[in-house]
């Protein structure tokens, strides 16, 4: 049972500002450094706030909380107001559909990273897209299809 009234809880629910995944997002970042991969920037202006963009290769990469958008195998919902939590993270997940359409549609490359796979080997699969696009991008001044990557 929750100790707060349902308009006191929406109150103290607005004001929380996501303040990015850090820890996640950090270590994505030492590992970009780790292997070499230039390119990147942060907070790029481009639709969507993607937490990583290589502009010139025109590739957008989320990291995407397992929480937040709705992990099958890890967002585990809060015991009360789950009716809340549901319309939520299936809004999350809607906006994240649409935002990597209107990338798509632009031209962009879009790249999604859940939480859990940044010590996994699909996520060694996703780094070695980036790597590959980027050598692709080089050589021929083309973006190459990666449909079975992106989620």
């Amino acid at each position: 049972m929750d100790t707060f009234s349902k308009t006191e809880r929406s109150k103290i629910m607005a004001s929380v500002k996501s303040r990015n995944n850090k820890s996640t997002e950090l270590r994505f970042l030492s590992i970009l450094k780790e292997k070499g991969i230039t390119g990147w920037r942060r907070n790029y202006p481009v639709t969507g706030r993607p937490d990583f963009v290589f502009p010139r290769l025109k590739i957008a990469v989320f990291i995407d909380g397992c929480f937040w958008h709705g992990c099958s195998k890890h967002c585990r919902l809060p015991a009360s107001n789950k009716d809340y939590w549901n319309r939520k993270i299936k809004k999350n997940r809607t906006r994240d559909k649409k935002t990597s359409k209107v990338l798509k549609e632009k031209g962009w490359h879009v790249i999604r990273i859940w939480e859990h796979e940044i010590k996994s080997s699909k996520f060694n699969r996703k780094l070695n897209l980036i790597q590959k696009i980027a050598q692709t991008r080089q050589s021929s001044g083309r973006l190459i299809a990666a449909a079975d990557f992106v989620r």
